[in-house]
């Protein structure tokens, strides 16, 4: 008979209190970091920081390399799902409906610029965005979890 819930034990058995301290620690780290990474990617897109564009470069990409019309409204929407969603995503408020829009972002981003490139990403291709799309859907699943304004609310979606 097989006990899918019971963990196994660590080969240094030295080690198993530092483990079941930091495990309560990994999703939070997981979530956190996500959404912080994502954020400067919108912060080019809406403020023109980190070597960005901008509003106005941001259109002129959607609008002229990826047909998207209008421009304005698809980098406001793509940098605030970026910038916003991924701040959102790192404090964990609105967890769900947060990572669950950066999901659906990565997916058209795959779809629209990289698929073309094949899978790696250093030639453009579509792992990066596909391993992001991929974390945030976790996320989304999972919802806020510990240490998430979710939790600290007593609410989440």
């Amino acid at each position: 008979m097989s006990n899918a819930t019971h963990a196994p034990s660590p080969i240094v058995p030295a080690l198993a209190p530092l483990y079941a301290r930091l495990r309560p620690l990994s999703y939070p780290m997981i979530r956190f970091f996500a959404g912080l990474f994502l954020m400067p990617h919108g912060a080019q897109k809406l403020f023109g920081w980190f070597d960005g564009g901008g509003l106005s470069g941001a259109a002129g990409y959607f609008s002229q390399n990826l047909g998207l019309e209008p421009g304005m409204f698809w980098a406001v929407l793509v940098g605030g799902t970026e910038f916003f969603g991924g701040l959102f995503v790192a404090i964990g408020f609105l967890t769900r409906p947060a990572s669950l829009a950066v999901a659906v972002l990565m997916a058209v981003a795959i779809v629209l610029v990289h698929l073309g490139n094949g899978f790696f990403a250093m030639a453009g291709g579509y792992e990066y965005p596909l391993l992001w799309g991929l974390i945030a859907l976790a996320i989304a699943m999972r919802g806020g979890g510990r240490m998430s304004v979710d939790q600290a609310i007593g609410r989440e979606f």
